[in-house]
């Protein structure tokens, strides 16, 4: 069995907390360039806490919900033995069946904690603007 390492922060902080946004139906991109490192839309909250997406003209209303079992973003490091604080403080070890020598020298370090996400399980409802009357 290979042994991987997951390192926590050197500091003892916690990592940052990011939030799990789950949409009903799919977004696209107008020019066919995918969703990465673009604008989405704008993530609003009310008074009340309610969080409220804008895409476009649309506006979506939804829910805040805790997970059942966090999830944790992982950063892919290669070489760990060679930094030299493989046995540091926050280090976990986790066991795999993966074989061979390429994997004994990855470990992994968290990112980022997913303990909560924001459910937009309604329909977009189209934003109007006071359209001028036709005299």
């Amino acid at each position: 069995m290979v042994q991987i390492f997951i390192r926590g922060s050197v500091d003892g902080s916690s990592p940052p907390e990011w939030l799990l946004v789950e949409l009903q139906g799919e977004m696209v991109s107008r020019h066919n360039s995918g969703l990465a490192g673009n604008v989405m839309g704008d993530l609003l909250y009310t008074k009340e806490g309610v969080p409220v997406l804008i895409v476009g003209h649309h506006i979506l209303y939804g829910k805040l919900v805790k997970l059942e079992k966090p999830f944790a973003v992982l950063t892919k490091r290669s070489g760990h033995s060679q930094d030299g604080n493989a046995d540091a403080v926050g280090d976990v070890t986790m066991e795999t069946d993966q074989q061979g020598p390429a994997s004994s020298s990855t470990s992994y370090s968290v990112s980022a904690l997913i303990k909560r996400k924001l459910i937009f399980k309604t329909r977009p409802k189209p934003i109007i603007t006071n359209v001028p009357k036709k005299v």
